[in-house]
């Protein structure tokens, strides 16, 4: 990955003891650069809004430019992309945030530009049915090719990326911590697992250990990362209420399933959705239908007239439902499609037998 030339700047900006993204992005703006900063005169930086002459202390290039060196070339050799805010590379979803942060670190594919995503919090206890409800949400959402992130945390985060995994859909975890480590290590091999077809973020350098007052300001990146936040089940107090509520302050689409009344599990959900700081959503099909998806993969259609020349439109069904990187199960396709089994069968292997769809191990299909 080639780096800009004001990349390393950024990062020795991270570095800068007492400096957060808006002071940084702050000074950046006044300045021109990142570079401009350390060589700008103490007496014009003092005239820079919050920006005092202990700060200004702090500002001392000699102190953090090895740490940025050390720290870029480290990414490097561990094959990890650092991303500064200003480059293309950097997620658009996160760009436009005051606090997103300056610097991003991201071993794994290039998905975080993708053009559908999703983030999935929710309580580290859930109950079965909360599992349930998370599994079925994502295989349901597979078909659009949707990325997924979460936390890698204990409960519906970690459920979330096993069922991506196992579906081969797309996924990310965001840390709360350095990319040496994995928090919990108990998620270390579900975390491997994810880098094919994904990836983990931080904002933190390699080595940063976790840290209690890291997890919030990890919440603010799964909140803002992505097009849409679903609460699958949470209590009224804990992360997963913090990141909803930063998700409508960043004006994200906010869905949340509901309990029952007594169910405590459920209780969070419950109240944003009473609250109006959330939309019930029962399924998949009610996310897909909320977030436009469906007329995103009608436009597609448009592009492939030649393609679907002559097809019946159950098969321009199945064909709009199926994508090429992730496998779609038969079972998927017949509970998206609402099409008894014995039809889809004739519909699947008549694609095939026009090259339009690969079947694979676990009868699931693709694409061709």
């Amino acid at each position: 990955m080639n780096h800009s030339p004001d990349l390393l700047y950024q990062m020795a900006l991270g570095f800068v003891h007492k400096i957060g993204p808006i002071t940084a992005k702050n000074l950046i703006a006044h300045c021109g650069s990142a570079q401009a900063v350390f060589e700008e005169s103490p007496r014009k930086l003092l005239r820079i809004p919050g920006i005092g002459s202990a700060l200004l202390q702090e500002l001392k290039l000699e102190k953090v430019l090895p740490a940025a060196e050390k720290e870029l070339a480290l990414s490097a050799d561990k094959q990890i992309a650092v991303i500064g805010y200003l480059d293309p590379q950097y997620p658009r979803n996160l760009a436009g945030l005051p606090d997103s942060p300056i610097v991003l670190y991201y071993s794994g594919q290039e998905v975080l530009n993708h053009p559908r995503s999703i983030s999935i919090v929710g309580t580290r206890a859930p109950s079965p049915e909360g599992l349930r409800l998370c599994e079925t949400l994502i295989e349901g959402l597979a078909p659009y090719q949707v990325v997924v992130y979460s936390g890698l945390a204990y409960g519906i985060d970690i459920q979330s990326h096993r069922t991506c995994v196992r579906l081969g859909c797309p996924t990310v975890g965001v840390v709360a911590h350095g990319l040496s480590q994995v928090y919990p290590p108990e998620h270390a091999s579900i975390a491997r697992q994810m880098l094919p077809n994904g990836g983990l973020l931080s904002e933190y350098p390699f080595h940063k250990k976790a840290e209690r007052e890291h997890f919030p300001m990890r919440n603010r990146l799964i909140a803002g990362i992505s097009d849409a936040l679903i609460v699958v089940e949470t209590r009224k107090k804990g992360g997963s209420m913090i990141t909803a509520n930063l998700a409508n302050t960043y004006n994200k689409e906010v869905f949340a399933f509901p309990g029952r009344p007594t169910d405590e599990k459920s209780a969070g959900c419950n109240a944003l959705i009473k609250q109006h700081k959330a939309i019930l959503i029962e399924n998949a099909a009610d996310v897909v239908k909320m977030m436009n998806w469906n007329s995103d993969v009608s436009q597609q259609l448009s592009f492939h007239e030649d393609l679907f020349h002559g097809l019946s439109d159950e098969e321009k069904n199945v064909l709009l439902l199926l994508g090429k990187k992730v496998p779609v199960s038969f079972e998927v396709i017949a509970q998206q499609l609402s099409t008894p089994q014995n039809l889809l069968s004739s519909i699947l292997l008549e694609l095939e037998f026009k090259g339009l769809v690969k079947s694979l191990p676990g009868n699931r299909f693709t694409r061709n």
